[in-house]
């Protein structure tokens, strides 16, 4: 038998007198497939300089790094990278610094992982963190069983970068939300701290006018190496931000709350999953029992309330191992149900021979796309990117998915 999700009459109501009545406090929700969430403890990792030789060094000693230890074999410099904690999910994260004192040096680098753990992120290389390039594939080679990567460098008296994907840390995010608060649209802020202390950002991109209108809410960095999901939301954003009528329309009507790292400690301390409390954020929906998730559900709700709003839509930005939209099921009692094919077809249209990977699901896990359902009785979507999705195609995509968000929210029966 075919099974419906539904939020219940009464708890809907609930939320409204709730609300109402001055509580500004997410609601909890008991989800089918439950996830313990309360803290566990992690293992960080030592920052230092690695002395190889009395020519070549190695540190971890700055945001976003992840190196654990260092040996040479034969020559061969072995970068050896750990999690944080375990049982977590496969995204091994590494990024170190390399250097030579006296003269250049070609050498060997093997990236090699904690028992179990496989290889999964092609090397990028900077020579000064900020700008990066895929290393060429003639100087990389994968194992077979993929439980390491060696990698044939040329490593300068300068420094040389090597991490599993671009760093954008912390600070590039802060950097970058108050670039985008030169614009009279946002509305920037820090609505608190993290378990270690970092800032948790908040822009509000409005025209000035919110009250009671239709909101959007959009998430990003809830896991510290999903970096192509980041880029997506900045391509986004940057879309809605233009000077255009569509643009100008839209937020006649909507406000967007944009939440841009949840996560901050563990995008700094190279983490592969988790926050400072060992926990995965993005299972941490039902009970809140991390701070990080707290403070951003809470503000969500509270930002909701004083604006007299309406959450008909979040979409969470991540990243896997292809472009995929893990949507809600279709029989899901929501608002705004038809605008998960609408926004699709959409995009698939705009884009010749590309066909996007739709994957719905009903109320599981207390993951971030249901609690949009069971918090709002809103459209709740995982807007995954690839972990090699070219940039350029992250950009193309993410205007035309933020121009058909536009379009299709303000008039919906234009399209099918």
């Amino acid at each position: 038998m075919k099974t419906i999700y539904k939020i219940s009459l009464l708890s809907f109501l609930l939320s409204i007198v709730t609300v109402d009545a001055g509580y500004s406090q997410a609601k909890t929700y008991d989800f089918p497939k439950p996830v313990d969430t309360t803290t566990r403890s992690i293992k960080l990792q030592e920052r230092r300089t690695f002395e190889i030789s009395p020519n070549l060094y190695a540190d971890n000693q700055f945001r976003g790094a992840r190196l654990n230890n260092v040996s040479v074999d034969n020559g061969i410099i072995e970068a050896y990278i750990e999690p944080e904690n375990a049982p977590i999910n496969a995204s091994p994260w590494y990024a170190f610094r390399l250097w030579s004192v006296d003269s250049t040096e070609t050498r060997t680098v093997k990236i090699s992982y904690a028992e179990d753990y496989k290889h999964r992120y092609w090397p990028k290389l900077s020579d000064n963190g900020d700008t990066w390039i895929e290393a060429d594939s003639s100087d990389v080679k994968v194992a077979e069983d993929t439980s390491y990567v060696e990698i044939r460098l040329t490593i300068p008296m300068d420094t040389i970068w090597i991490a599993a994907q671009p760093i954008v840390d912390s600070k590039d995010v802060y950097n970058w939300c108050e670039n985008l608060a030169k614009n009279r649209l946002v509305d920037y802020k820090i609505i608190g701290k993290s378990t270690g202390g970092r800032d948790i950002p908040f822009m509000m991109i409005s025209n000035g006018k919110e009250k009671k209108k239709k909101v959007v809410v959009l998430l990003s960095r809830q896991h510290p190496p999903e970096v192509t999901g980041f880029f997506a939301l900045q391509a986004f954003l940057d879309e809605i931000l233009k000077d255009s009528e569509l643009s100008k329309n839209f937020l006649d009507d909507y406000v967007l709350l944009v939440y841009p790292i949840l996560n901050p400690d563990g995008v700094d301390e190279g983490h592969w999953r988790h926050n400072l409390g060992g926990i995965d954020l993005n299972r941490d929906w039902a009970y809140y029992h991390q701070k990080e998730t707290r403070e951003v559900a809470d503000h969500i709700v509270e930002t909701v309330k004083k604006i007299k709003g309406k959450v008909v839509l979040g979409l969470d930005f991540h990243s896997t191992w292809y472009d995929v939209y893990y949507t809600p099921a279709r029989d899901l009692d929501i608002v705004n149900v038809d605008f998960t094919d609408k926004w699709l077809n959409y995009i698939k249209g705009k884009i010749p021979g590309y066909d996007p990977r739709d994957e719905p699901s009903g109320i599981t896990q207390p993951v971030s796309k249901g609690w949009f359902v069971t918090q709002f009785g809103a459209n709740g979507i995982t807007y995954e990117i690839g972990d090699s999705t070219p940039k350029e195609f992250i950009k193309e995509k993410s205007e035309i998915a933020a121009d058909g968000m536009m379009m299709i929210l303000l008039d919906p029966d234009k399209f099918k």
